[in-house]
């Protein structure tokens, strides 16, 4: 799987269309609707896993099962109610954008968090609230991997410093996991330029356990 986490333990683990979903690069133009204006390729076919498809591209897909992949600050998410149908997100951060709850696919980097955090991603330690351990779908797929338990319990029974530890595993071992997951970032497109020039309001906690984001 090309530098990811060790193939029996995803296979073993994970449906087999989730860590090719985490590497594709969605938003681009879809090379077989280009002359379209809804060319645009926002979803994923769980049972082709053959790449991003454009609206167009699913009637080719009539019986599959096709996800459609959105956008929060330039960062991939999905709605909870289209992936708990197939994947168990147990423990992943969950947000409210535009009143639909959503996951993100892949870490999203962060300074080191400030003072008064008292809850981190287990993986990339982005902050989160106190009932999550992971920030996205590819941070629960390298914090949950046997590799990753076992070089995290060799540094919890060690006598070295705990917080130097663990930084150690998310600096190194889970930095290269986890960007083996995240695809490069397309270029701007002309729709995704005018979404970007719309102010951003500030996020907010929701009363039901997540974040709310507003535009």
């Amino acid at each position: 799987m090309g530098g990811g986490i060790e193939d029996d333990d995803v296979e073993s683990k994970w449906p087999l269309w989730l860590q090719p979903l985490l590497q594709t690069s969605f938003f681009v133009q879809c090379k077989v609707h280009a002359d379209s204006h809804k060319s645009e390729c926002n979803m994923y076919c769980l049972d082709c896993n053959n790449g991003a498809l454009c609206s167009l591209c699913l009637t080719s897909h009539r019986d599959h099962r096709a996800i459609q992949i959105r956008r929060s600050s330039y960062h991939d998410v999905i709605r909870v109610s289209e992936i708990q149908k197939y994947l168990d997100i147990t423990g992943v951060q969950t947000y409210i954008i535009n009143s639909a709850r959503i996951v993100f696919l892949n870490e999203r980097p962060q300074p080191r968090p400030g003072k008064g955090v008292t809850n981190t991603c287990q993986v990339c330690e982005r902050s989160l609230l106190d009932s999550f351990s992971f920030c996205s779908l590819g941070c629960k797929i390298v914090g949950t991997s046997k590799n990753f338990r076992k070089r995290k319990m060799c540094m919890d029974t060690d006598g070295s410093d705990t917080e130097g530890s663990l930084n150690g595993i998310s600096n190194g071992y889970v930095k290269s996991k986890i960007h083996s997951f995240t695809p490069s970032t397309p270029p701007p497109t002309a729709m995704s330029y005018r979404t970007a020039k719309r102010r951003k309001g500030v996020p907010h906690r929701s009363p039901m356990g997540g974040l709310i984001i507003e535009y």
